[in-house]
């Protein structure tokens, strides 16, 4: 009986042993990647905040589309000072009516959108603010996911945060894609129009923010129709911006809400 007992706890002995060494390399392991996710959100920290005043001189987009071309991009860094106000005044009046209302996401935007994607089906409505495509663009690649989306939630708060709504404007007027393998506002005004970007007029600067949501179909030299009245469009919401105080300098910006919500032209198929 007292070999039969000590077998017994020798065997849970044993046991135990194995659970404690179970258990040590599940606590290394999970401390192993505690450290691993402090370092990559410590590093993400960094890259932003660095990216505060550096140009940013290479996108993901930029990396697939070279490979794809075997091509070096086209695009040029411009201080947003160098850049024609009327540019970033009609991007806003196309693209996120509500940039200085709203903290990086347009809930109102978002409401409107599913709303009236619930309604029909023929025409997919987004409701992305400038400042989500400027972090989906700096920091992630353009495949559509729930993750992406997710983590592109995470550098918008972070670049509202940390860069300020006249910093995320400037990077987005040289990051956002204005052509086949053309990035920026300077390229497209030397492209399309021969001057620089500092000198586009207000039809010049509405063409390149009407070309924006398709910049391979959209040539901005060349209007279609529906460029033509959709830039019509756009005049009408710059002129409600115009009666809020703020036109010429996007540094001087004072909080703005136009309404968002009213028709876009229908492009004709």
């Amino acid at each position: 009986m007292p070999n039969l007992c000590n077998l017994l706890i020798t065997k849970v002995k044993n046991r135990l042993n194995i659970l404690y060494v179970i258990y040590l390399i599940i606590n290394k392991l999970v401390r192993i990647l505690f450290a691993i996710l402090a370092t990559a959100i410590f590093s993400i920290f960094l890259i932003v905040y660095a990216l505060r005043t550096t140009p940013v001189s290479v996108t993901p987009l930029m990396v697939i589309n070279q490979k794809k071309s075997k091509v070096a991009p086209e695009k040029r860094w411009t201080p947003i000072d160098s850049i024609s106000p009327e540019v970033a005044c009609a991007v806003i009046a196309a693209e996120d009516n509500n940039f200085f209302y709203h903290k990086g996401f347009d809930i109102d935007a978002i409401m409107w959108a599913m709303k009236r994607n619930s309604e029909q089906s023929k025409k997919i409505y987004g409701a992305s603010t400038i400042s989500q495509q400027t972090a989906k663009n700096v920091f992630l690649p353009p495949n559509r996911t729930w993750l992406r989306k997710v983590v592109e939630a995470g550098f918008t708060t972070l670049i509202e945060a940390m860069w300020g709504k006249a910093r995320i404007m400037e990077v987005y007027l040289n990051v956002i894609e204005t052509g086949s393998n053309m990035y920026g506002v300077e390229a497209a005004a030397q492209r399309y129009f021969r001057k620089p970007a500092m000198k586009l007029s207000k039809s010049e600067s509405t063409l390149i923010a009407v070309a924006l949501p398709n910049p391979h179909k959209f040539n901005p030299a060349k209007p279609s129709p529906y460029m033509r009245q959709r830039k019509e469009h756009i005049y009408k919401v710059m002129g409600k911006m115009l009666e809020t105080g703020w036109y010429k300098n996007i540094k001087d910006i004072k909080k703005i809400k136009v309404n968002y919500l009213e028709e876009w032209p229908v492009e004709d198929k």
